[in-house]
């Protein structure tokens, strides 16, 4: 009987085909960069979205105050908010009604992914007339308690009515920006009306040629 001879494949080949093999991972990783940065840009948003309507929903249901913390410390001469300054970190505290507001206790820290923080990117719309719900200048990445004397800038606090207040009781108008550095395109924000306690969320598209925001 005669026996056909078997072949493996020899080490060049085996080169070659891991090789061909690394090119492509390589490429489709490249092609995937976007998306998963637009992911990671969206996981931001949503984040500082919900954490912000989850404490005006507790606040509501549990007839409690709560404070929610964007990370950055506030500007000079104005009161310290609670928390640590961090630029990519939302806090939330919970404030038993009728106590100092150094009795508040957090509940929650959450971080942004690594490469989004509150910031206003060189690009977004700064007239009182395009930014979202006409609040502020887009100046200020953390831009809460606007037209309030000495308020802090980087924080809200919710009612148990739903209002958005700061800790002195002056209604809260306000909103927050964040991106990715360098690309204004990434940029989402996240708007509070101090009265009614009402949450809406944006971001900011090219619109013919101009930076526009929109409401998501």
């Amino acid at each position: 009987m005669v026996h056909g001879k078997s072949r493996g494949f020899s080490l060049v080949e085996a080169i070659v085909v891991v090789g061909i093999g690394m090119v492509v991972a390589a490429i489709s990783l490249m092609c995937l960069q976007p998306a998963i940065r637009d992911a990671r840009t969206n996981a931001a948003y949503d984040i500082a979205l919900m954490q912000t309507r989850n404490a005006r929903e507790r606040a509501i249901e549990n007839r409690e105050q709560f404070v929610v913390c964007f990370g950055i410390a506030p500007p000079a001469g104005a009161a310290t908010p609670l928390g640590a300054p961090d630029a990519q970190s939302i806090q939330v505290f919970q404030w038993p009604a009728g106590t100092a507001i150094s009795s508040a206790v957090q509940i929650t820290t959450i971080e942004l992914p690594f490469d989004i923080q509150f910031q206003t990117p060189s690009g977004i719309p700064t007239s009182p007339s395009a930014t979202p719900d006409g609040f502020g200048t887009g100046n200020v990445a953390l831009d809460f308690d606007i037209g309030v004397a000495g308020g802090i800038q980087s924080q809200v606090a919710f009612m148990p009515d739903g209002s958005a207040r700061d800790t002195n009781g002056n209604f809260n108008n306000g909103v927050l920006y964040l991106a990715r550095s360098g690309d204004v395109y990434s940029t989402r924000a996240v708007s509070v009306f101090g009265a009614s306690g009402r949450i809406r969320g944006w971001r900011l598209v090219n619109s013919s040629g101009t930076a526009t925001w929109i409401q998501q």
